[in-house]
């Protein structure tokens, strides 16, 4: 089962001046310490539960290509986009430089988008809703179309591109792996099984089970082998705290939980770690992450 790190948090531990530092020492002690991959939040200011919304908060994709270049093996992605902030075409293109950049280890991580008052506050779009699912649905066509070479026109339901052009071609091979987020058991997942690589939820294992069964579901109504898709879970220290008021990590607690991950079911499980900064603690969790695997 892999492992991966998902860092939310870029100050406060420290000045703004240490923040590259710090991101640095992160992402290789996450590469180092044998975490599978490394994932930033597409946010532009601090989400509530990790600090106040004036807490620092860097742009995903610029500092996605700064830990690239400051990593060798780690995978790498957002997790996740917003699809409704940005022009689609540009995201792709976004997302091909960072593959290139990288050497072709990188997710395409995507969502609908939910934090509504960060796209008010800073005149980001922010459509209704349905909206947001058909520009998702957009993205993740057009991601596709501009992936196989293909210049031919594009139209979809919000998006048309007359010639889309898209050079250099990713490294990853055949693409970046496009990885859809989000829990709905129908519109989201839907769109996982016709268009993804990959899908990711942020779930407690109690709802494990039931998550799986949904998209074995959407993929026997499209005709897809389910078994074709990498299935990704967010677990959060915060959803921890609501199963359980007297947690404390420990590599015993931490060993555990990944083995009932794995035994639901789950090829890759991302974990939020506050204190990813310590690297005693990025190399005790390397020790869990290699005990889990060897069993």
């Amino acid at each position: 089962m892999l492992v991966g790190l998902q860092q939310c948090t870029y100050g406060a531990h420290g000045s703004d001046r240490e923040i590259a530092a710090r991101l640095t020492g992160i992402a290789q002690g996450a590469e180092e310490n044998g975490f599978s991959s490394f994932w930033l939040m597409d946010h532009l200011f601090q989400i509530g539960g990790w600090g106040p919304v004036t807490d620092p908060m860097l742009d995903v994709y610029t500092a996605l290509g700064f830990v690239a270049a400051r990593t060798e093996r780690i995978r790498l992605g957002p997790l996740v986009l917003s699809a409704v902030y940005r022009p689609p075409a540009v995201l792709v293109k976004a997302a091909t430089t960072l593959d290139v950049l990288a050497g072709g280890r990188t997710y395409f991580g995507i969502g609908a988008a939910w934090f509504e008052r960060e796209a008010r506050a800073l005149g980001l779009p922010f459509p209704a809703r349905p909206e947001r699912y058909r520009v998702l649905e957009d993205v993740l066509r057009l991601a596709r179309h501009m992936w196989s070479a293909d210049t031919s026109p594009f139209e979809g339901r919000t998006v048309t591109a007359a010639e889309p052009i898209s050079e250099p071609r990713p490294l990853s091979s055949p693409r970046p792996r496009i990885l859809v987020g989000g829990r709905g058991p129908r519109k989201t997942l839907g769109l996982v099984a016709r268009y993804a690589d990959a899908w990711n939820v942020i779930a407690t294992p109690a709802e494990g089970a039931a998550r799986l069964q949904a998209l074995r579901d959407r993929c026997a109504e499209v005709g897809r082998d389910p078994t074709g898709i990498e299935t990704t879970v967010l677990d959060p220290e915060d959803w921890r705290l609501d199963e359980d008021k007297d947690y404390r990590w420990s590599p015993e607690w931490e060993l555990a939980r990944l083995r009932k991950w794995k035994e639901i079911g789950f090829d890759h499980v991302i974990v939020n770690m506050p204190d990813a900064h310590e690297p005693a603690k990025l190399q005790a969790f390397g020790e869990v992450i290699a005990a889990v695997n060897a069993a």
